[in-house]
């Protein structure tokens, strides 16, 4: 791969203008990639710095290089300097010159971004002539040598934890705080990221964005951030946004703990043995755990707090083999060393497992009594001993070991104040020693089914370990996790999802097995959550005709505290049988599906059918007469409902009080745009306005407010007639049908009288004429522009039934409009 050139700078007037401006550019470069450069390439002289700078003292300016992450995942590694006077002779110019790294490129030869800090490449000036090639590499800087960096780590060892735990915690998080270095030379913040890039695994330090230098921090975009002391105020408190560290001063003490892993790499680099890094990215472990790393120093003879020691123990169990005979026997020496503080009991815990994994190459005579120990103490300590396996012992010493801490073994398995990592211990010391104590099991299973269901990050190693090697107790606590499953699915689903417990059993044990197929499901599920019905229950292994109330907890695994849609209901319905919904009292459910189904949805209503149909002695009053409000929706839209359907509604209303608001909402709406339909609602509108319900009526003036209604009235002369006469009628009606009548046809009516061209009005008399003259009267009186018309509306028809009017004062395009007739 090649690197674009970029050279900035404040230049004399030119084809591309004058002042701060590209002065040379390799061809090819991305608009978009330029001005995202301008703004990371510019420079600010510090604070304290003279105005009119000598020579000598533009070359103690601090010189910032940086590496820096694009909008298009490019990368720009860049170098200003404070260059002084530009071609004008004013001072503040500065030099710019970067390289552009395409998008999933990175630097030739795979070399590290901070390998070019002060390389020869760079240049603090516009090259002559044409346009820069540009370049096959960037040679390393010769003043990043392992002595100096090993020296400055040196200087830097109280801060060294901290910031690689920021970074660490950086490349794990997208979000977490940048990292700002405050260092009085911005030559130290290059070896500052020089001694990241060393630690940091290869694929995280080529995302290790930085700068050595800004004056302004709070829009700096990198990840490393160097800033002199003067720039440094008012950062300090923002520790989500940035985590501070001045290294002009001793380290403050701000109670967050180093991570494991940063504290070996730290204990690494004071030592001067950076090598070892190259050798632990090579070692098998996820990136940042503390055992590689940690097992490398001790390898070497560099001790570590007990937190890595135990941590480098495990891995060496766990990888036998990547160590050879020499890092071994370094690794255990370093771990065996003698110390005057209390050894933790984690870390005798590993010396016990490092036993195990060495033990074979002692002597019978060495390894029989050391075995012994470790076995008393792990019965006698009330902190965890990992026991040896049975190979270390001899037969009679087994036989001795078991006549004496046999009591003490049963007396500790069925204690229960102190949890049950003990228990567990005891439990394959016991089995190790063949010591019985299966009449014992059952009481454990059940506390540790308790403790588990409470906090499901309990289970662990020595837990895992344990049902492995009793299969006993293993059974016995899925036999426990069943039955809670029975009351408390969710809660078993959770212990599951958390904690990987293995589920092979001899035994039936559906409930749990129902928990683990939902804890396993890809999360959000698949979308089809009848689909998904089905497969919980297969995984049941149980028929669920043989176990109805299987399919009570499977709707509550699948649906949780939601209902399901009324289509799902119906579909469930239909492939279990009401029988089956019967008997697992699961009908309830899909009663709540169709009051919970969108309004307008026909689905709800066709469920609903069904639903009185499947289980007409189990339904309560007052879900039967919403259901069959439901019913009633479904006949009226499929236009086969007996006439008085509107009474009939708000019969069944009455009934079902309180009605679910969807339900209410859905079956007036159906109600109403049923009323709304090509002809005059007649008898059906009539007791809808008698009735004086405030929510049918609302229900129908929305409906008429509906795209449909509107978009028909100017095109259907004979529909626009039906409504005038429809909402003309019973002008004396007040309450809920006189203030929907007023909005219906000021607000609805009127605004499409006032759109229809003469031929269309015409149309509408036309209509109105053949249903009756008065009809097209009435409609001339109201729809003449001026305030007659809306007081003949007001007052009544022909008939001279007097209607309640409210006076309203005319504005002024009614005065316009009353100025001429149509």
């Amino acid at each position: 791969m090649s690197l674009g050139q970029l050279h900035y700078t404040s230049a004399p007037p030119g084809p591309d203008g004058s002042g701060f401006r590209f002065t040379a550019l390799t061809p090819g470069l991305p608009q978009s990639v330029l001005r995202e450069a301008e703004q990371i390439i510019g420079y600010e002289p510090p604070r304290s710095a003279p105005s009119r700078p000598s020579t000598a003292e533009l070359d103690a300016f601090p010189r910032a290089f940086s590496y820096s992450e694009l909008s298009d995942g490019s990368h720009l590694l860049a170098r200003t300097v404070y260059t002084g006077a530009d071609y004008s002779g004013r001072w503040g110019n500065f030099h710019a010159h970067a390289v552009h790294v395409a998008p999933g490129q990175f630097l030739p030869d795979d070399a590290l971004p901070v390998s070019a800090w002060e390389s020869p490449g760079w240049t603090s000036a516009t090259p002559e002539g044409s346009a820069p090639a540009a370049l096959a590499a960037l040679p390393p800087s010769p003043l990043l040598n392992a002595a100096g960096l090993i020296a400055f780590a040196a200087t830097r060892e109280p801060w060294l934890a901290a910031v690689f735990t920021d970074l660490q915690r950086q490349m794990e998080n997208e979000t977490a705080p940048q990292v700002v270095l405050v260092e009085r030379d911005s030559a130290d913040v290059a070896r500052w990221v020089a001694l990241a890039s060393a630690v940091l695994p290869r694929e995280a330090v080529h995302r290790l964005t930085f700068t050595t230098y800004t004056r302004r921090p709070h829009l700096a975009g990198q990840r490393i951030i160097g800033v002199l002391p003067d720039d440094a105020h008012g950062l300090a408190g923002s520790g989500t946004r940035y985590r501070l560290h001045d290294c002009a001063t001793p380290p403050a003490q701000d109670g967050s703990e180093p991570t494991p892993w940063a504290v070996a790499a730290a204990r690494i680099w004071s030592a001067g043995a950076f090598e070892l890094f190259q050798h632990a990215h090579r070692l098998p472990g996820e990136p940042f755990t503390a055992g590689p790393i940690s097992a490398l120093a001790l390898c070497a003879g560099i001790d570590l707090p007990s937190r890595q020691r135990t941590a480098a123990a495990l891995w060496a169990c766990e990888h036998p083999t990547e160590l050879d005979g020499q890092e071994l026997d370094g690794l255990v020496r370093t771990l065996a060393e003698p110390r005057q503080e209390a050894v933790p009991a984690a870390e005798v815990a590993v010396l016990a497992e490092l036993f195990t994994l060495v033990g074979g190459a002692l002597r019978p005579e060495t390894a029989a009594p050391l075995a012994a120990r470790l076995l008393v103490a792990a019965v006698r300590s009330a902190d965890p001993v990992r026991a040896p396996g049975r190979e270390a012992l001899t037969d009679q010493l087994a036989r001795q070991l078991a006549a004496e801490l046999g009591p003490e073994l049963r007396a500790g398995i069925d204690e229960t104040a102190s949890g049950f990592a003990r228990p567990l211990r005891l439990l394959r010391v016991a089995a190790l020693l063949t010591v019985d104590c299966s009449d014992l099991v059952p009481r454990l299973a059940h506390r540790l089914a308790s403790a588990l269901l409470a906090e499901p990050s309990l289970y662990g190693g020595e837990l895992d370990e344990t049902l492995t090697d009793r299969p006993d107790l293993h059974t016995a606590l899925l036999r426990e996790l069943d039955a809670a499953a029975q009351a408390g699915p969710a809660t078993v689903t959770m212990l599951l999802e958390r904690a990987p417990l293995p589920l092979e059993s001899g035994e039936p044990l559906p409930y749990l097995r129902m928990c683990g197929w939902a804890a396993r499901r890809p999360a959000g599920g698949g979308g089809d959550r009848t689909a998904d019905l089905r497969a919980v229950l297969e995984a049941a292994g149980v028929p669920v005709f043989a176990r109805p109330p299987l399919l009570r907890l499977a709707f509550r695994l699948v649906w949780g505290s939601t209902a399901p849609t009324p289509e799902e209901a119906r579909y469930v319905l239909a492939e279990q049988g009401p029988e089956l919904h019967r008997a697992a009292e699961t009908w309830p459910f899909l009663v709540t599906a169709a009051f919970s189904g969108r309004p307008g949805d026909p689905q709800a209503d066709e469920l609903a059918h069904e639903l009185l149909a499947a289980f007409p002695e189990k339904l309560p009053p007052r879900d039967r007469a919403a259901l069959l409000m439901l019913e009633l929706s479904r006949d009226v839209r499929a236009g086969g409902a007996p006439p008085g359907w509107v009474d009939r509604v708000l019969g069944l209303r009455r009934s079902a009080e309180p009605v679910d608001p969807p339900v209410l909402e859905h079956v007036f709406g159906s109600l109403a745009r049923r009323l709304l339909a090509d002809h005059r609602a007649g008898r059906e509108l009539d007791d809808l306005v008698r009735s004086g319900d405030a929510d049918l009526c609302a229900a129908y003036e929305r409906a008429a407010g509906e795209d449909a209604v509107r978009s028909r009235l100017p095109c259907d002369p004979d529909y626009f007639a039906d409504r005038f006469i429809d909402w003309h009628a019973h002008p004396q009606a007040g309450g809920a049908w006189g203030k929907a009548r007023g909005a219906l046809l000021d607000g609805v009516l009127r605004p499409a009288v006032r759109a229809l061209t003469s031929e269309e009005l015409a149309a509408v008399e036309s209509s109105l004429s053949r249903k009756d003259a008065r009809h097209a009267e009435d409609f001339r009186a109201w729809s003449r522009p001026g305030a007659l018309g809306r007081l003949g509306m007001r007052f009544g028809g022909r008939d001279g039934r007097p209607g309640k009017a409210s006076p309203r004062r005319l504005g002024s395009e009614d005065r316009r409009r009353d100025g001429g007739g149509r």
